[in-house]
């Protein structure tokens, strides 16, 4: 947890910073939630897509309002950010100089909050100042939700993967999820194979079971959208950001996060992937290995950012 020292004097007023937390705003790492790249990230700060990236410094002012503060000491931040990941005490002040600027609210929830002062809200609004960043909704499905979703998808790769069969069928046997008020085929057998214009990508038919779907639409129609829009960006690179490659869980694995347009990929490079869509709220849908998917995770491996 991020101490709660003031950046700035000021206690008991708006000149004061007490920081709760931080995130990083780089081209290999940055809140999903702000866009599908790098550049769309900035944008949705107002920043420039500066290629060193920023910091982003969550805290409450003197009065408890929420600010968000935008450095350029990325360094000063990524040490902050491991010392809290590994239970250690770290002091994050950034130097004055550092500041980029300062925005109301914050765009992440924020779970901690400073003592001494009132409870989070947001600062009262002055004549030209932008309107508060908020976190997105978790009652409506849309493009950060599907972005979240899919950061939740990585983080918990093991978990997800345990319910999928190597042929992408469901572990527990369960059928594909249909629209209720579609009509029943209770003939299709359970994991049934996809067509064969698509199998050699390996995207099965099944869906989490529960799951919402327009009547009679097909999800996987939007799968193999998806894996051709990344095989396109193989042949021309989307913008910085778009493909972020980071350390599997084992040695010499990578775990691969995609966006585009409508949709979010998560894959481990030796293993399946997953998509998500903005068509079909709250599916997750899995991508069986196949006999293509391996070549082009390792293409995008290859052309994907890492952290440094």
């Amino acid at each position: 947890m991020a101490g709660t020292d003031p950046i700035a004097e000021g206690d008991g007023d708006a000149d004061a910073l007490f920081v709760l937390t931080a995130a990083l705003l780089t081209p290999a790492r940055f809140p999903s939630v702000l866009g599908d790249d790098y550049p769309a990230a900035c944008a949705a700060l107002g920043l420039g897509p500066h290629p060193d990236g920023y910091g982003l410094v969550f805290g409450q002012d003197g009065l408890g309002a929420r600010w968000t503060v935008v450095v350029d000491d990325v360094s000063l931040v990524a040490v902050a950010i491991s010392s809290w990941d590994c239970g250690m005490a770290y002091d994050l002040s950034p130097d004055e100089r550092s500041v980029v600027a300062g925005l109301p609210g914050w765009p992440l929830p924020v779970a901690t909050a400073a003592p001494g002062v009132p409870a989070p809200h947001d600062p009262e609004p002055e004549e030209g100042d932008p309107a508060p960043l908020a976190p997105p909704s978790g009652d409506a499905w849309g493009p950060a939700q599907r972005r979240l979703g899919a950061d939740q998808v990585a983080l918990h790769w093991t978990a997800w993967r345990s319910r999928i069969n190597d042929d992408g069928t469901y572990a527990d046997g369960s059928p594909p999820s249909k629209d209720e008020s579609a009509p029943k085929d209770e003939s299709a057998p359970k994991g049934a194979p996809i067509p064969e214009a698509a199998d050699s990508d390996g995207a099965p038919p099944a869906a989490p079971p529960g799951a919402s779907r327009t009547s009679g639409s097909d999800p996987y129609d939007g799968v193999r959208r998806v894996l051709d829009e990344l095989h396109a960006y193989l042949e021309e690179p989307p913008p910085v950001g778009r493909v972020r490659s980071a350390s599997g869980a084992e040695a010499g694995t990578r775990l691969l996060r995609a966006d585009g347009p409508g949709w979010s990929f998560v894959a481990k490079t030796d293993d399946m992937a997953f998509v998500l869509l903005d068509e079909v709220p709250r599916e997750v849908l899995p991508v069986a290995r196949g006999e293509r998917l391996p070549a082009l995770l390792k293409g995008l491996d290859a052309m994907a950012v890492r952290p440094a």
